[in-house]
């Protein structure tokens, strides 16, 4: 079964090439979904006690199921935060699942953190976290968030020296947060509090003063991290850091930083000043598979001061006493994973590639492009924004539209393979929305989809 002969001579042959074929197609299919039946019927059985052999599975894969599953690389996929990952970072996913690295421990896997932590100390930097700041990569911005309030949990238990190891705890965040926070409060058994957000969505210093002035005391005390959004993913706006940063400060509470998506432009010199503040956060995540040109899936998760995440998250079992012989830097002390592939290793070869200007570049190009089109809009005299834009998120309305005619043009843009934009609704209104994080969309791309809302 594990032994290589003629027949998988073959097999890895026509893999390797269909997976560069894939890579290099400019543009790949846009493609669309189907249903149960008909992959069922289309598809067939697959897995049969005689296996269907190689071949005819990397056919049943090509021919039917790749093109069930809508290509996130488009250039015109503008929908939810869609991917764009370089073809140097993709060849080299190839070549990470080749490898059969285990990636949790630095006794067997020191080589590729070494090589991840170089992509996390990038990052880090961009950020202006200070030098003994460190993480590790995780499958996704919810399995950041909730790794990095666990440790924010257990600082403000470890603090209090035993008085809140039975208390519920409590957290602050926007309106405008993303749902795997309160998914986070859910799976911690913690309460969440949203703080009103303003017309554009962002979380401000005044509102959040205003939301901990109204706590008594009892859920002062319980209050043990503030989490603000960098880059909300409805509407692409930033919190008020600096003013959060503030206050996390005044009350001795954790302060961590969602920027899943946002958290890439800090590569963009034109728009780092929206995130003054951020160099305060005691965490911070981003995901490289959405605006760092990186595949799915990875969320790069850091800790201003990693000791105390390692004291949060290191699991002791008999077996793993030998990876804590040393100080050395096993990932899996800083999440709520043990097992765990070297899902950094993509993003870090891209960038050893490329250089980070060219990662610099790539996301203003989508910067310039977001706005290009925002302007495009405000022109169309049938179309309007509905706030301005601040990083690659535009949130239009196409004017006396109701809601089943948004839908049926989204259902039709998708059918004839021209783009895929969803709705999404803004204070309870549906309108439209796009997201650029790939360098390949272009303003053409933008005005023939403003056109067929004519």
């Amino acid at each position: 079964m594990h032994r290589h002969d003629t027949s998988m001579e073959v097999l890895t042959q026509a893999v390797v090439r269909y997976a560069i074929d894939r890579v290099r197609l400019d543009p790949p299919p846009l493609d669309s979904p189907r249903t149960m039946a008909e992959l069922r019927a289309m598809a067939g059985h697959t897995v049969t006690p005689k296996g269907v052999g190689g071949l005819e599975a990397l056919r049943v894969f090509g021919d039917v199921l790749a093109p069930a599953c809508i290509s996130t690389d488009h250039p015109r996929f503008l929908s939810f935060v869609p991917a764009a990952p370089t073809e140097a970072s993709v060849l080299f996913d190839l070549v990470v699942g080749a490898s059969s690295i285990y990636a949790g421990s630095w006794m067997e896997g020191g080589g590729a953190v070494f090589a991840e932590n170089e992509a996390l100390r990038w990052i880090a930097d961009l950020a202006g976290l200070p030098p003994e700041a460190g993480g590790a990569f995780v499958s996704g911005g919810t399995a950041g968030n909730l790794s990095a309030l666990i440790a924010a949990r257990w600082k403000w238990r470890y603090d209090a020296d035993g008085a809140h190891d039975r208390t519920r705890g409590l957290m602050l965040t926007s309106a405008g947060a993303h749902s795997s926070i309160k998914q986070a409060a859910r799976a911690m058994d913690a309460d969440v509090i949203l703080v009103p957000a303003d017309a554009a969505g962002r979380m401000r210093h005044d509102a959040l003063r205003s939301a901990v002035a109204e706590l008594d005391d009892t859920d002062r005390e319980r209050l043990f991290a503030i989490i603000a959004t960098s880059g909300t993913t409805n509407a692409g706006v930033i919190d008020d850091l600096s003013g959060a940063a503030d206050v996390c400060a005044e009350l001795g509470v954790w302060f961590h930083v969602d920027g899943a998506y946002g958290g890439a432009a800090l590569a963009a010199p034109s728009v780092r000043d929206r995130f003054i503040g951020i160099e305060r956060a005691d965490s911070f995540i981003v995901d490289p598979h959405k605006w760092l040109f990186a595949p799915f899936d990875s969320c790069a998760l850091l800790y201003r001061d990693p000791r105390i995440a390692k004291a949060a998250h290191t699991q002791h079992a008999e077996y793993l006493d030998v990876l804590h012989a040393d100080e050395d830097w096993n990932p899996s002390d800083y999440a709520h994973h043990l097992s765990r592939r070297a899902r950094g290793l993509p993003l870090w070869f891209s960038l050893a590639t490329y250089g980070t200007d060219a990662y610099r570049d790539a996301v203003e190009t989508t910067l310039e492009v977001a706005h290009a089109g925002a302007r495009l809009i405000s022109a169309s005299g049938f179309c309007e924004l509905v706030i301005e834009p601040e990083l690659s998120i535009v949130i239009f309305r196409r004017v006396g539209w109701t809601p089943d005619q948004y839908q049926a043009w989204s259902d039709e843009q998708l059918r004839s393979g021209h783009s895929f934009v969803v709705p999404t609704s803004w204070a309870g209104e549906t309108v439209l929305r796009y997201c650029v994080v790939n360098p390949n969309t272009t303003v053409d791309d933008i005005a023939s989809i403003l056109e067929s809302l004519r």
